[in-house]
């Protein structure tokens, strides 16, 4: 396995084949935490692993020079996934000194016992010497946590991107020319779209800043490296901060006796006339994840829950709850759904959670008292074809 960013400039992190959930995210393709280590005069680490991989990152750390010779442990963002393993590092590199922002050090100090510890607080723009090289480290409130921030070695035009870029992907190969291209794009997609789509803002104007630096090579905390296609991971960052439509339409449902389904069923027929992506999912059978990963780009979308005891189906609670935490921007859609003796509930409910989420409504919920008849199941079809008809005009 490489394991060379460039020289003397090494990966020393943790690669987790297993793990398959990461709050609320399915991560199916596993995971890495990237810790770097940088060797130069003053030799230095960026960032640490889950607490119960620090041995693993030790071991590679000894490896390459001695624990007494680190003089910077450097920690980007104070997240348990990249500093859970830095009160033993902090207890195996004796001389080092722990860097960060303020507000990292506040943080780090609410997590672990930092009695011990010396630190170095930098704020944006400050530098510090290596020797051969420098670190200079740039603030990057909320993407995705306040006290975010990227450290950059300028004579290498190598950025250390913290959350930002990455992927929870497990691989044997560090470097993004190492795996199909199509794959990593998307699991970067899902990964920006299930932890920081709510962060658009922030990512936006920290885009705007690195586009100041040169980069050749781009370092993130999670999943490969990026030293061949950076053109496209900045493009798609691009895309995915502003939740650019794609000529793209979602039906996503719970159903209870069917009648729901009947209605997505005919609404998707319609969504079909039109020249687009339609994607079609059922809450039941169909995880979050995936779901938050299409809405990021998607043009349109219709949501529908049948009424149980006046409220929405539990499966399709949980998926808006999750969808409504990320915040997708620029949508249109509708609200639809079946009912018994209560019309409050179900599409009621979808469309409360549509407004909350800013989605700009088309349409009153399209509703069926039990069996839709022939003519609801007309009105959903058109329905869904004024949403395909919205979508086409993204085509490129």
């Amino acid at each position: 396995m490489n394991i060379e960013l460039k020289e003397g400039i090494n990966w020393v992190g943790y690669i987790d084949w297993t793990v398959r959930d990461f709050h609320g995210y399915k991560t199916e393709s596993g995971s890495t935490y990237n810790s770097y280590m940088i060797e130069d005069e003053q030799n230095a680490v960026i960032d640490g692993v889950k607490a119960q991989y620090a041995e693993y990152q030790i071991k590679r750390m000894a490896a390459r020079v001695g624990l007494e010779s680190i003089k910077y442990i450097v920690c980007n963002h104070a997240e348990p996934d990249h500093s859970g393993s830095l009160p033993e590092l902090m207890k195996v590199c004796p001389n080092a000194v722990m860097v960060c922002n303020a507000k990292c050090k506040d943080t780090l100090e609410k997590h672990f016992d930092t009695a011990d510890w010396e630190w170095q607080i930098v704020d944006d723009g400050d530098s510090i010497s290596l020797g051969k090289r420098t670190l200079t480290f740039l603030n990057t409130p909320m993407v995705h946590w306040p006290e975010s921030m990227f450290s950059y070695v300028p004579e290498e035009k190598l950025l250390f991107s913290m959350d930002a870029f990455g992927q929870h992907f497990a691989t044997a190969f560090r470097f993004d020319d190492e795996e199909p291209l199509d794959v990593i794009l998307q699991e970067a997609k899902a990964y920006y779209a299930n932890i920081v789509m709510l962060y658009g803002r922030p990512i936006s104007q920290t885009l705007k800043k690195a586009a100041e630096l040169e980069i050749e090579m781009i370092a993130p905390s999670h999943g490969v490296i990026w030293r061949s296609h950076i053109k496209e991971i900045l493009e798609g960052y691009q895309k995915w901060v502003v939740c650019k439509p794609e000529p793209k339409v979602i039906v996503m449902y719970a159903s209870m006796w069917g009648s729901t389904g009947k209605m997505a069923e005919a609404i998707l027929e319609g969504i079909q006339e039109y020249e687009v992506e339609a994607r079609f999912y059922s809450v039941d059978a169909t995880h979050s994840t995936t779901i938050a990963t299409e809405v990021l780009d998607c043009a349109a979308i219709a949501i529908g829950s049948p009424t149980l005891n006046n409220s929405l189906m539990p499966n399709m609670a949980g998926a808006l709850c999750y969808l409504g935490g990320l915040r997708p921007t620029n949508k249109k859609g509708f609200a639809f759904g079946s009912y018994g003796w209560s019309k409050r509930g179900g599409a009621s409910e979808v469309e409360d959670r549509m407004k909350e989420m800013k989605i700009e409504l088309t349409q009153e919920p399209i509703r069926s008292q039990y069996v839709p008849t022939p003519e609801l199941l007309e009105k959903c079809r058109e329905a869904g074809r004024e949403l395909g008809k919205y979508a086409e005009q993204y085509k490129h």
